[in-house]
């Protein structure tokens, strides 16, 4: 559930901490990548969005909605965690998206 707590932070500090133990480098790995894309999305929409001027608004607005999004998974995230007793789970709505990418990026540390 810690992995989860500050988003991609925790999660590249769990995957270092947790690196004995496949169900703590899972979770933290999903962290990473799921709250690392939302953190890209969000600077890219920012950056878009300014440039466009008045049009920058509707970028802002979606910005908003993509914030909204990772709060809800975050919250999700951290019960499922926690109800599950650390084993490994797939994040709601957007677990299969992530999971490949977190097994790759945890199987990485050693």
């Amino acid at each position: 559930m810690l992995a989860y707590a500050l988003g991609w932070l925790t999660g590249i500090i769990f995957l270092f901490v947790g690196k004995d133990d496949p169900d703590v480098k899972f979770h933290a790995s999903q962290s990473i990548v799921f709250f690392g894309a939302v953190s890209v999305v969000n600077i890219v929409l920012s950056v878009v969005g300014s440039l466009l001027g008045v049009f920058g608004i509707i970028f802002s607005l979606v910005g908003v909605a993509v914030g909204v999004f990772a709060v809800v998974v975050w919250v999700m995230a951290m019960v499922q965690a926690n109800n599950s007793g650390g084993v490994r789970a797939g994040l709601p709505i957007v677990g299969r998206f992530t999971a490949p990418y977190a097994d790759r990026l945890a199987d990485s540390i050693r």
